[in-house]
């Protein structure tokens, strides 16, 4: 199996509920050092999804930079709308939803993005990943036009109520054609979830729809949480993750795809992690689940870019 570790590199404050277009700072990404271990131990690479307001910064940047050049990790571009330029008075309170920005706002905020991470950080981002995984068909037909060619900003069998919709997403990668008579195509990489019994999703999914009142999105939101298992560490514990390897390796699944918050390696950067006890208690567990994960079976660590090259 090939295993992409996903991180998405980003400004502090944003589990406080707020979007402001200055945010609080950016150190949280100094603790990036954290995960080195999984390069030094392992051999495998880093995806970094880098927000504008990091590649910004000069401290983020030597950071970044060290990660490019002592680890071969790959930087990407992670689109936080709210506080990347251009700013156009919207009647929508942030953060604004893709599907009701102007297209031409859009691929304004995409191209400052793409600009930014080039003249900032010395390299063209070909991974990208939409903040809050708001995702949808005008970001299709935009993310090539920018040279992307992997996006990773869909998470299967997760429902938000008035968010992108990807509950049925596969849980491999998979080509979305774009729109247009070009005939190119992106590679998705979903977040690795996957439904404890196999099958159950669809029905699942039309009994949430059917269901009257707030019903249905109910059920749907729960279903992450009790009939389903991921390998994401803040989201699941160290048992549901290991039951998500073997579920999708026993239904010949080829990618695990992990993800993670830079600000969830701070203390204090999110409420999950309030302290330096609970942030090492993330980073040991891991640690234990990679090392689980070596010794389960060949794994391979890749990139989000080399996924991309070994799919074409």
């Amino acid at each position: 199996m090939k295993l992409v570790i996903s991180i998405d590199v980003e400004e502090e404050g944003l589990f406080a509920g707020q979007y402001p277009r200055i945010p609080p700072g950016v150190s949280n990404v100094a603790n990036l050092d954290r995960l080195e271990f999984i390069t030094r131990e392992f051999g495998w690479p880093l995806t970094l999804l880098v927000t504008y307001q990091v590649a910004q910064n000069p401290g983020a940047r030597q950071v970044l930079e060290h990660w490019r050049d002592h680890y071969r990790a790959e930087i990407g571009a992670h689109l936080h709308p709210w506080n990347t330029p251009p700013f156009p008075d919207l009647a929508e309170p942030e953060p604004v939803p893709s599907a009701k920005m102007p297209l031409t706002i859009l691929r304004e905020k995409l191209a400052n993005l793409v600009g930014v991470i080039q003249e900032n950080l010395g390299v063209t981002p070909l991974s990208f990943r939409m903040g809050r995984f708001d995702w949808g068909p005008r970001l299709l037909s935009l993310l090539p036009e920018m040279g992307f060619q992997v996006d990773s900003s869909m998470v299967p069998l997760r429902f938000q109520p008035g968010g992108a919709d990807h509950f049925l997403a596969p849980a491999d990668p998979f080509r979305l054609p774009v729109p247009g008579p070009s005939g190119t195509s992106l590679l998705e990489a979903p977040l690795t979830m996957v439904p404890v019994w196999a099958g159950s999703p669809p029905l699942i999914y039309r009994l949430g729809k059917s269901l009257p009142g707030d019903w249905g999105p109910r059920l749907l939101s729960w279903f992450p949480y009790v009939l389903a298992a991921g390998i994401h560490p803040v989201w699941y514990p160290l048992r549901s993750m290991r039951l998500a390897v073997r579920l999708h390796r026993r239904r010949g699944g080829r990618v695990l795809n992990l993800f993670l918050h830079s600000s969830e390696l701070a203390a204090g950067g999110s409420p999950q992690f309030p302290t330096e006890e609970a942030v090492a208690r993330l980073i040991a567990k891991i640690r234990a689940f990679l090392r689980w994960l070596q010794a389960a079976g060949p794994v391979q660590g890749v990139t989000l870019s080399e996924l991309y090259e070994e799919s074409s």
